[in-house]
């Protein structure tokens, strides 16, 4: 198995960048990004759709992929779980071993206890579903067996730097730092499963807090009164979206190692752009306001920090309105001789400057004046989802280089 992240100079654990993947194109943008690690969820108690589920053949080619690049694997065991669960826990924990598994993600403490007791190669960590927000909690999840604390999205930075004074030097935080907030606390709601029968806590939400809501009086069925916030909004129970790219030393000061993005039903150009920000603010190749320019780029609620230096702002007007400044175009499978073969994902239409979104290449625009198929006849608006493309350019594009379009130059 791997081993934790070491600086050998001084002994002390790096800074772990740590991405979501929902997908095998995900999971390879973001390690082409710069991840340093990536959790994503199994057959088994991953808290997600179906859809977002890795095989355990998948799991396999995704730890060969990571581990070929000294990176972490991680897959999520953390949904609350039943009897016939726990007991399915020790030949899926093993399994998961096998596959090249470095750690599960777990909340359940049945779930943890099962697998340190099964399974004790495989490293655990606890799910911010557990809710930990203090050192005493912390310790007993480290007695029971766990290597690291994902810590409840609820905590501020003083009080992550007081737990971290109190657990033991080995054992590992982890925070968020991006994507996506539940309103119930640590995630933990019923609202879906009172609403449609589907529980957020079994990975079946519905997202129902992030619909429009209105009022109906009891003796008038068939009238509704909406409620409005501001701007015509009615989004009452939708959180906004959490950023801490302004926050990244604070975070690291006060005690955590693994910095967490959000975001497995994410696509990877979400990823990509994402992990692309957080990796080139911490290796200082990049401003906090320019990367804040960048995380506008994808699909997002509103942008907060959180609870991070206290209390949210009681201001929810247009938090479940999602905005963006630019659209995914096409991703890049390869580039010979001057011409990118890119497989279209977005409509764009020939001359649109595309963006090149890349770890090496930086504010890089692909003039789309030489658009072809894969016959060689020339195509003047590309508006066939997963088309292959022929684009000339003389840019040095690669294998997973991403291209996007600004919104508001998008041709109609």
């Amino acid at each position: 198995m791997s081993k934790a992240f070491v600086n050998p100079d001084n002994h002390k654990p790096q800074t772990e960048l740590l991405a979501p993947a929902g997908s095998m194109e995900a999971l390879q943008a973001g390690l082409r990004f710069g991840a340093d690690a990536v959790y994503l969820g199994g057959p088994l108690l991953q808290l997600r759709a179906k859809s977002a589920g890795f095989t355990f053949d998948e799991i396999a080619d995704a730890a060969k992929l990571v581990h070929a690049q000294g990176k972490r694997l991680f897959v999520t065991v953390n949904a609350l779980a039943f009897n016939d669960e726990i007991e399915k826990l020790p030949a899926y924990g093993n399994r998961l071993l096998d596959c090249g598994v470095d750690a599960a993600i777990v909340s359940d403490l049945g779930v943890l206890t099962t697998l340190h007791r099964e399974c004790p190669r495989l490293e655990l960590h606890v799910s911010t579903q557990a809710s930990c927000t203090n050192y005493a909690s912390a310790k007993t999840w480290y007695e029971l067996g766990a290597k690291r604390i994902v810590l409840a999205r609820e905590m501020t930075v003083d009080e992550i730097r007081k737990l971290k004074r109190n657990i033991p030097d080995d054992l590992e935080l982890e925070a968020f730092v991006h994507g996506a907030m539940c309103m119930a606390y640590s995630g933990r709601c019923l609202l879906s499963s009172a609403i449609l029968g589907r529980s957020g806590n079994r990975g079946d939400c519905a997202q129902p807090c992030r619909w429009k809501y209105a009022l109906v009086e009891e003796t008038r069925p068939n009238q509704s009164f909406p409620i409005i916030e501001e701007g015509n909004t009615s989004y009452v129970l939708s959180s906004r979206d959490l950023c801490c790219i302004g926050l990244l030393d604070e975070l690291i000061d006060a005690g955590v190692t693994s910095l967490k993005i959000e975001g497995r039903m994410k696509t990877e150009y979400y990823v990509a752009v994402v992990v692309n920000a957080y990796r080139r603010v911490l290796d200082g190749t990049m401003t906090v306001e320019e990367a804040r320019r960048e995380l506008d780029s994808v699909s997002h609620r509103p942008y907060t920090t959180g609870f991070y230096h206290g209390e949210l702002p009681q201001d929810h007007s247009n938090a479940g309105v999602y905005t963006q400044t630019h659209r995914f175009a096409g991703a890049v499978l390869a580039c010979e001789n001057g011409i990118a073969t890119v497989e279209q994902r977005n409509r764009f239409v020939k001359g649109d400057a595309l963006e090149v979104v890349s770890p090496v290449l930086h504010n890089a625009v692909l003039s789309a004046d030489d658009i072809t198929d894969e016959d060689g006849a020339s195509v003047e608006v590309a508006n066939k989802v997963k088309q292959i493309l022929r684009i000339r350019t003389d840019l040095p594009l690669a294998p997973g280089d991403l291209l996007r379009l600004r919104i508001a130059e998008q041709h109609i």
